[in-house]
């Protein structure tokens, strides 16, 4: 249904939802590059398709030639060059409420079970990493390790992550009701500390899983036999079995984000510290 004209142009309803459609997209993937160096590079390659039009409009064929070469090969170039800040975009659509309410996390019922798990192996003072996959597929990551493909149970958590076992120097990593594969490799953060405290080895990893894919991660620390939780690019240390629990279940159920917090002494890490990382080392 036609709304009104502008001069020689009609605008309908279609126009309108066009039009609030592309600024919404143009608005998230400024918000994703923010601050970083690809806001520059971006911005050249608008510079680009915008001379492209001006050129072909006042008729220079060669410029326009030339840079319409250049336009044809920016979809290859923006994948390449904003590989980093286009995952970010798609994680933001993958965790929409309005996705994720057609997706059923399988794992919550099994979450006591992999908790109890971390209990019998803090008792032993064993260490774990556990990757729980929620939307995102990490195969990459699956197959640096050994891939198991068995249902998940109590008893072969703690045989993984045994000190004897070939298996327990590495991440295990969980999707519905099965092990995927256990000693994976997962790629470490920039962020080595946080409020002046140093990450491990295995908290770091946790942390870089969560800032490249829609996961949550438990840690189990060898050292101190705390729990931890990561999710999002951010870490919850010093939780009891019981809260990293519920926040477990929660993270598989809901799409809430997490608040600031301080437990006891130590400031947990809600704030985006793997953003605040790379947008330093981009500038």
């Amino acid at each position: 249904m036609e709304l009104f004209h502008i001069g020689f142009l009609n605008v309908t309803w279609i126009d309108i939802v066009d039009i609030l459609v592309v600024t919404f997209l143009f608005y998230r993937l400024y918000v994703a590059m923010r601050g970083t160096i690809a806001a520059q590079i971006f911005l050249g390659l608008t510079f680009v398709i915008l001379g492209s039009v001006v050129a072909q409009a006042a008729d220079m064929k060669g410029l326009a030639w030339i840079l319409k070469t250049l336009t044809d090969i920016w979809v290859i170039a923006l994948i390449v060059l904003f590989q980093p800040e286009l995952r970010r975009l798609l994680l933001f659509i993958g965790r929409n409420p309005i996705i994720k309410f057609f997706i059923r996390f399988d794992v919550v019922e099994y979450s006591d079970l992999i908790v109890r798990a971390l209990e019998e192996l803090r008792q032993r003072g064993e260490g774990a990493l556990i990757v729980v996959i929620r939307t995102t597929d990490i195969k990459l990551f699956v197959d640096t390790g050994l891939p198991m493909r068995a249902l998940i149970s109590k008893e072969l958590l703690v045989s993984i992550f045994n000190r004897k076992s070939p298996l327990h120097d590495g991440a295990v990593v969980i999707k519905d009701r099965n092990i995927e594969a256990a000693r994976c490799t997962l790629p470490l953060s920039q962020v080595e500390s946080i409020d002046e405290r140093m990450l491990g080895t295995r908290h770091r990893a946790a942390l870089g899983i969560s800032e490249q894919a829609d996961v949550v991660v438990l840690v189990l620390s060898e050292e101190t036999g705390h729990f931890s939780f990561a999710e999002y690019g951010k870490l919850v240390m010093n939780l009891t079995a019981e809260e990293l629990r519920e926040r477990l279940t929660r993270a598989m159920t809901t799409t809430a984000t997490p608040k600031m917090e301080r437990r006891g002494g130590t400031v947990v890490g809600f704030r985006d510290y793997a953003l605040e990382s790379r947008e330093s080392i981009d500038r």
